[in-house]
């Protein structure tokens, strides 16, 4: 059930999908875990400031919540530990050096990333470089 901690190794297997959902973050000042389920949110994380949600960008549209801009999800299939170092880094590094946020999620199997969904597409084609291009390196040596 351990996930892979050797940066190379996650790197090179990072199998990233795209989500053809589209999803918005949103505070509630007063709203407390298990709170605001119809807007079936996928993560939540409580803040001084309020709970923040994530849900599908219907939902928030539907009971006319305000957000600033819409992300789509990227997962990378690898399942990464929540031990392993640097793989938070080198996949936002990458996305940095196109000029796209990139806001991560690690879970316990996987992590995932919300880029802007103008970008999706171009996220997913950078770390899908990524990925070949540490497969092609470990490969050739």
């Amino acid at each position: 059930m351990n996930g892979l901690v050797e940066l190379d190794e996650l790197i090179a297997t990072l199998d990233p999908v795209l989500d053809g959902e589209e999803y918005v973050f949103i505070t509630q000042a007063d709203a407390r875990y298990g709170e605001r389920q119809e807007l079936q949110p996928i993560a939540t994380f409580a803040e001084r400031e309020g709970l923040t949600l994530v849900v599908p960008k219907r939902n928030a549209d539907g009971a006319g919540l305000q957000y600033d801009g819409s992300f789509q999800r990227i997962t990378l299939r690898v399942h990464s530990s929540l031990n392993a170092v640097g793989l938070t880094a080198t996949v936002t590094n990458a996305l940095a050096r196109c000029g796209m946020s990139a806001n991560v999620i690690a879970a316990f199997y996987h992590d995932h990333i919300f880029v802007p969904t103008s970008r999706a597409q171009e996220a997913l084609e950078v770390l899908e470089g990524l990925a070949n291009e540490k497969s092609e390196n470990e490969n050739n040596s």
